[in-house]
């Protein structure tokens, strides 16, 4: 899933309009729109690369919700599918999808943040065996498990065997505490992933210059690591693009945000396309969900320092790959882009195609201990696309 932190604007990027104008206050879209591959459909002119692969793209064009002015709880309802509460602490959509489909392979977490972490992200009721390891520098690998240069082979075999006395004893002591029996299993997974065979996927040095280069800087090269960690068996990678702002301000283009969006655009535009042909040569796009998210979208106005604020009756989110009856668009919004006029799209109408997608049933339930909790709230699946 890459998250696109801040409110993407559907109307500049996949879902355009006619061009406003932001100097004269006129309502639409800051660029022109381009033909894809999927006729009738058509995207932002800076989404040229993803134009012509529309046709393993859907975008959902009607995702709403009721949560407009505040970016917390907007981020909590788009990463759990429900509004914030007091009494539960839902879990994550890679929360549950790891919980249920577990990593594909032995010795690789089931869930991965390469972004910054929070507890929106997080497993909520359904405990940290559910949670996510998380990394925000390629170079180190992830959080915790790189070894400091000073610490050889030998000194690595000592540490161990003397947490592993630690170990011994806590457990004797407190074997039946489930705190501790959850804190033991995340130490015995840390010193596995610690080892050299999952900390060889973040070598990027071992791709060819030229792949590395079709990816593009920054993000890009977040996404080639998210393909590399698919292969090596994590089943959910959450990929943040909010870490080096190109524009300034991210997605959150209020003002002079909006005059450089497009760098954020082609950015994203680069590493997508890049990401969908690396997969699609070899085979795994259709065995592999991309998701694009966002805690809302944009409005077609522009306010007062040529900027959009933000709307969430009406915006988009995007899904490729993953096997699913592509179509291009799902949805159609008015001619603003700030209304659904078909097939309105809940945010757990969404999480259930997700779901459906990757093979786990939306209509069954959770446990936050004995209460049962539906996987999606109330959520029905998109049929046509399944």
């Amino acid at each position: 899933m890459i998250w696109l932190g801040g409110g993407m604007a559907q109307i500049d990027t996949f879902d355009p309009k006619a061009v406003g104008d932001a100097k004269a206050r006129k309502a639409g879209s800051y660029y022109p729109a381009i033909d894809t591959a999927v006729p009738g459909v058509q995207v932002c002119e800076h989404l040229k690369h993803t134009a012509k692969l529309m046709d393993r793209v859907t975008a959902l064009r009607t995702v709403n919700h009721n949560v407009v002015d505040e970016h917390a709880a907007a981020t909590n309802r788009m990463h759990t599918g429900r509004p914030t509460t007091g009494t539960v602490q839902y879990p994550s959509l890679g929360s549950i999808i790891a919980h249920e489909r577990g990593a594909a392979t032995d010795g690789v977490p089931a869930y991965m943040v390469i972004g910054y972490p929070n507890l929106t992200r997080g497993p909520g009721f359904l405990g940290q065996k559910a949670g996510f390891v998380y990394l925000t520098d390629l170079d180190s690998g992830p959080a915790g498990l790189s070894l400091p240069p000073d610490i050889n082979a030998a000194r690595r075999t000592r540490r161990e065997q003397l947490l592993g006395t630690v170990r011994d004893a806590g457990t004797a002591k407190f074997g039946s505490d489930r705190l501790f029996s959850q804190y033991n299993s995340a130490m015995t997974e840390s010193l596995k992933l610690a080892g050299p065979d999952f900390m060889k996927v973040f070598d990027l040095k071992t791709e060819s210059d030229d792949l590395r280069n079709k990816y593009g800087q920054g993000f890009g090269q977040r996404l080639l690591a998210s393909r590399r960690l698919c292969e090596s068996g994590v089943r959910f990678i959450e990929v943040s693009m909010n870490m080096n702002f190109r524009n300034g301000t991210g997605w959150d283009t209020h003002n002079d945000g909006q005059l450089n969006q497009h760098l954020l655009i082609q950015e994203l535009d680069q590493g997508l396309a890049a990401l969908m042909q690396d997969l699609e040569s070899r085979r795994m796009l259709d065995s592999t969900m991309i998701i694009i998210n966002s805690e809302f979208g944009r409005p077609a106005q522009f306010d007062s320092g040529g900027g959009r604020g933000h709307h969430s009756k009406c915006f988009t989110m995007v899904v490729a790959g993953g096997g699913l009856n592509h179509c291009g668009a799902y949805g159609v919004s008015n001619e603003l882009a700030m209304e659904a006029v078909e097939n309105p799209v809940g945010v757990p109408d969404a999480f259930a195609t997700i779901l459906a997608g990757m093979q786990i049933d939306p209509s069954k339930n959770l446990y936050d201990g004995d209460r049962p909790v539906p996987i999606t709230d109330q959520g029905q699946a998109i049929q046509s696309l399944l």
